[in-house]
């Protein structure tokens, strides 16, 4: 059984854990007792106990058969707490609304979690709608500008060797090539993501060095019909300026904890 800091994982707590994670990636693919208990190698009597259990305290939710499970309400409601009380998330949203406006664009504040980055906030353009808000979703690192930010600042040893998850024709293939980006980014100051994980869309990411290593970053997404050269160079400009910015800002934050 795992130790976290000498102490014994507790079983019970981590198959709670377990089963909120899968559910929650699954998205809207709600799943049968079955898939469920097979994933987590669980008898099915015990997650059936499980899933009843979650299910009245809203955790999970079914459907009328009783058959098909989701993620409940619960999970939204202690997620909209995180954001809320999270300082560093608070002293940032001003100053995505300031490069929003100032570039026309969508821009992004994101947090790195076990190899994948958590979408924290976004503003975005009023000339590119997305009919699904990022916040509360997350990509694999390697596909996003706000990732390879952040991957840059640390060792990305902890990463799959060989090939990596693609999620369009621009995906980095393997490893080589990913280290090779982050060399790029560490030269430059600045991650770039063309297309690698949305079709016709280009990011640029910044890591936020207030910790060490980063573990936020924002970005500023742009179609790539809207992307010159003269554009480029104004929304790493101003990108530039607001990281410096949100820097000073959550330095200078009073009493926040120091989370782990």
């Amino acid at each position: 059984m795992p130790e976290t800091g000498g102490v014994r994982e507790v079983k019970s707590a981590g198959r709670t854990v377990e089963l909120l994670e899968v559910l929650a990636a699954r998205g809207d693919r709600p799943a049968r007792l079955r898939e469920l208990a097979d994933e987590l190698g669980v008898p099915r009597s015990s997650m059936y106990a499980l899933l009843q259990t979650l299910t009245d305290r809203g955790w999970v939710r079914t459907d009328a058969t009783g058959s098909l499970y989701g993620i409940g309400i619960r999970a939204l409601l202690t997620g909209t707490s995180y954001l809320d009380t999270d300082a560093r998330v608070r002293a940032v949203k001003p100053y995505l609304d300031q490069a929003s406006t100032a570039l026309g664009e969508t821009v992004h504040l994101g947090r790195f979690d076990r190899g994948d980055i958590v979408y924290l906030a976004t503003r975005e353009s009023h000339e590119y709608l997305r009919t699904l808000s990022r916040v509360g979703r997350r990509l694999p690192a390697h596909v996003s500008a706000l990732g390879k930010a952040l991957l840059a600042e640390r060792d990305p040893g902890g990463l799959p060797a060989g090939e990596l998850e693609r999620f369009t024709a621009n995906t980095l293939p393997d490893r080589a090539a990913l280290d090779a980006d982050l060399a790029l980014v560490r030269e430059r100051g600045y991650a770039v993501d063309r297309e690698e994980g949305v079709t016709g869309i280009v990011g640029f990411g910044f890591a936020l060095r207030y910790d060490t290593p980063a573990v936020d970053a924002v970005s500023c997404s742009v179609p790539v019909a809207r992307l010159s050269e003269d554009h480029e160079r104004r929304i790493v400009a101003m990108m530039r300026e607001v990281r410096a910015e949100i820097e000073a800002a959550a330095h200078a934050l009073p009493g926040a904890p120091d989370w782990i």
